[in-house]
């Protein structure tokens, strides 16, 4: 039995030390070598807890599971309703958060989407399924490279790129001025998903799990977790920045795990909250008190969307358009665009892209096919600068464009023909628009439409559904998120440190924030 034991341990080491040998990087940097330029101001720490959500958040806290966001609110102010961009998907929110615009501006559309100039299906990898049909070096180098590279207009610049020293700790966008060498592990370099060379544009001190480190001991303590694209790893990397008294002007902090968690269980979890509220504690304990971190810097701590609970039948809760559309050819995601192809399905859970390849297939036969599907609240398209959105419940019709006689909270004013009911406006005597089901609705449509060149529509879910297609994730009994339902935009928002506000409640409005507390507190 001894004997067995031994042999046991010996080959568990030898697979152990093969693993360390295969994601072994081939050269180390250590973004420390580099002088410091801290500056004399209290820095800015933004931390998005992805999906984090206001009730849950609020019952984990009666229930006195989360001490440290309790902490920040009650030293801080607290905005429950703050608006995400659309759809409601981790690349098109960071990328609205760091350029302060839309996607018709920023232009990454979605996590999936199809590069009509390239011909080429676009995905940053939102499903096992999904990354094994399109191949893992296709997704890399999508999501590695091309995303914030190439995809992310150069019209536009990202937070890091305006402020004089930053951080960017596994956020998926993360553009910046320096040029950073990649830590390429082994296996990556032998099967040619990555050269050894590669390098990224990002900013003065860059995470992005296993690929690049800032804290040289992070190599391997958390290999088994996602590759380092967890929250300890994330909150580790703070503290290291924390610890060295190199914290810059301005952080972004991703924690991805509440997300799992919630797609998992429904939008009642709240273990997800409390994990990334340990990781919170963990940072806060870096310093001698509590009250010592919030003298030190402005934490603003906060989700990125929403996400709506899916009903727990199948059969019902997955919209199959491969099904609805059955009439057309629909490409095949494992492989390149047809010539026979008439259609591409860009699927981001609970809202897709439908792409016409056929320049003989209109709009409003495909939104006739979609809109039959009860579970649909509406399709839409863009015609130049209309947008016509067909109602999924038979209300028929709403046509908009910016610019006109009727103004919304924002102080953006637009055209409007047709039923205002189709998005659920309200309109008064003074011609003021007011949303409810969709939040600054008429805006983030818009820029959905107007976010990347081809024909396509727009189909978007009722609350308690989700598309499914070839390789989509699906969270039957759990939750998703991508749909423009406030269910899906919401998310609270906590501040501590400054007294300035976003000039609105949009996540379009924070960059300009965060702008105005660096200025503010540098002067």
């Amino acid at each position: 039995m001894l004997k067995l034991i031994i042999y046991v341990l010996i080959i568990l080491l030898i697979l152990f030390l093969f693993y360390i040998y295969i994601f072994q990087p081939i050269s180390k940097t250590n973004q420390l070598n580099q002088p410091a330029n801290i500056p004399s101001s209290k820095p800015v720490v933004m931390i998005i807890v992805d999906s984090l959500m206001d009730e849950p958040l609020q019952k984990s806290i009666k229930d006195g599971k989360t001490p440290a966001l309790k902490f920040l609110i009650d030293h801080g102010k607290y905005y429950p309703d703050m608006i995400s961009s659309y759809p409601t998907m981790s690349v098109s929110i960071e990328g609205s958060l760091l350029t302060g615009t839309y996607p018709d501006e920023h232009r990454v559309p979605a996590l999936v989407w199809y590069d009509e100039n390239k011909k080429q299906f676009i995905s940053y990898g939102s499903a096992r399924k999904e990354i094994m049909k399109l191949g893992i070096k296709e997704v890399l180098r999508n999501s590695v490279f091309k995303l914030n590279q190439e995809h992310l207009s150069n019209q536009v610049k990202t937070l890091h790129e305006e402020v004089e020293q930053s951080a960017s700790i596994n956020a998926l966008i993360y553009r910046g001025n320096n040029t950073k060498p990649l830590q390429v592990p082994r296996l990556f370099n032998m099967m040619n998903y990555m050269d050894r060379n590669a390098s990224v544009k990002a900013p003065d001190y860059f995470s992005f799990g296993l690929l690049s480190t800032i804290d040289p001991r992070n190599n391997y303590t958390y290999l088994w977790q996602s590759f380092g694209l967890n929250d300890k790893f994330a909150a580790k990397e703070l503290k290291y920045l924390i610890n060295q008294d190199r914290v810059p002007s301005f952080s972004l902090v991703f924690f991805p795990e509440n997300d799992k968690a919630v797609h998992k269980m429904g939008t009642s979890d709240k273990k997800g909250i409390e994990k990334a509220d340990q990781q919170l504690q963990e940072i806060f304990n870096t310093y001698p008190t509590w009250e010592d971190a919030l003298r030190d810097i402005v934490w603003v701590v906060m989700g990125d969307s929403g996400q709506t609970d899916v009903i727990n039948d199948e059969s019902q809760a997955l919209i199959d358009l491969r099904e609805l559309l059955s009439d057309y050819q629909i490409h095949q995601i494992s492989k390149p665009i047809q010539v026979k192809d008439e259609i591409v399905l860009g699927l981001n859970e609970r809202m897709s892209f439908v792409y016409l390849l056929d320049e003989e297939i209109t709009f409003e036969e495909v939104a006739s096919k979609l809109n039959h599907d009860e579970r649909i609240g509406f399709t839409a398209w863009k015609d130049g600068e209309w947008v016509h959105v067909l109602s999924g419940d038979g209300e028929g019709q709403l046509t908009f464009k910016p610019d006109g006689e009727y103004k919304d909270s924002y102080n953006q004013t637009w055209t409007l023909e047709g039923n205002p009911n189709v998005l659920d406006l309200s309109i008064n005597e003074k011609n003021e628009i007011s949303y409810d089901r969709y939040p600054d609705g008429l805006a983030r449509l818009y820029s959905s439409l107007h976010s990347h060149s081809g024909k396509y529509l727009i189909v978007d879910a009722k609350p308690g559904y989700e598309f499914v297609g070839e390789g989509s994730p699906t969270h039957v009994g759990g939750a998703s998120h991508g749909s423009l339902h406030k269910q899906d935009a919401y998310f609270p928002l906590i501040v501590t440190g400054t007294d300035l506000e976003p000039k609105h409640k949009r996540i379009i409005d924070l960059k300009e924030w965060i702008m105005q507390i660096i200025e503010k507190n540098n002067e």
